[in-house]
């Protein structure tokens, strides 16, 4: 089943005059890629979108990935806090982002002269709850070849370790604006600490995980699997040594875990697609 839905995607991209793929490095938007690469070579494009809101690290492992696939890699620049909707940070957040994310896109892509921008929505993105960035992609008329073949995220992963991406089994990562929750206003001085602070917990160990800005409160998520290990003592005088230097109040851990849309329910994994 899932060689019949990758064919026919394949057919489908070769089919069209060049691509430029939103490429956020993440699992899905790297498949979409490694699909475009192999059905069009150099008139494939993946471009990730640069902003206050994508952790450097993202954009590290976006051109490793691009690299891996072979697939020429691009930037855009923009910045979501010149849009005030955005700033506002209501149940509408995720569309104002993508709808300025894509059209920076559509930008970069009549620039080189491709005819087509590609997302990496998937099948199981429909049925995920609040998702108002999927009405920026309808709007802009972004084309999602996952979408359109009915492959599902088991069925991403599945074509990502056939074409042994290193991110196939990647968690899905929201922008740094999902951890702030509705209500209070994003500004770059947010963005900056929480992106401080999850970079210590990654070199720290953590794998599955966020920090959430409550105004100056940092709750720190972990996932289940990774909970013992935030439990220990020293974990527990070194995040409120250091994460509180970043400028946070208080440094608080959720015993509940990591879990999606926590603070924001609009929260979209892999929002650059």
């Amino acid at each position: 089943m899932v060689e019949a839905k990758l064919a026919a995607a394949r057919r489908d991209l070769a089919e069209r005059d060049g691509v430029l793929v939103a490429f956020s490095g993440g699992v899905d938007s790297s498949v979409v890629a490694a699909l475009a690469h192999d059905a069009l070579g150099e008139n494939a494009v993946a471009c990730t979108a640069r902003s206050e809101t994508l952790p450097e690290a993202e954009l590290d492992d976006a051109r490793r990935v691009a690299d891996e696939i072979g697939i020429r890699h691009d930037t855009v620049g923009f910045s979501e806090l010149d849009s005030e909707a955005f700033v506002e940070n209501n149940d509408r957040r995720c569309y104002h982002c993508r709808s300025m994310r894509l059209g920076a896109m559509f930008d970069r892509a009549r620039e080189l002269g491709l005819a087509t921008v590609c997302d990496g929505t998937n099948a199981s993105d429909t049925g995920e709850g609040h998702r108002p960035g999927l009405q920026a992609v309808e709007e802009l008329d972004a084309y999602s070849p996952l979408l359109a073949h009915d492959i599902t995220k088991p069925e991403v992963r599945d074509i990502a370790r056939r074409y042994d991406l290193s991110v196939a089994d990647k968690p899905s990562m929201a922008c740094l604006s999902s951890r702030i929750p509705t209500g209070i206003e994003v500004t770059e001085e947010r963005l900056t600490r929480i992106e401080r602070a999850e970079r210590l917990l990654r070199s720290w160990g953590f794998e599955q995980f966020r920090v959430r800005d409550h105004d100056g409160l940092a709750r720190i998520e972990v996932g289940a699997e990774e909970l013992d290990a935030a439990l220990d003592p020293e974990f527990a005088r070194a995040a409120r040594e250091h994460v509180g230097d970043l400028g946070f109040d208080h440094v608080t851990l959720d015993l509940a875990g990591y879990r999606t849309g926590s603070v924001s329910p609009e929260e979209s994994p892999d929002s650059a697609g």
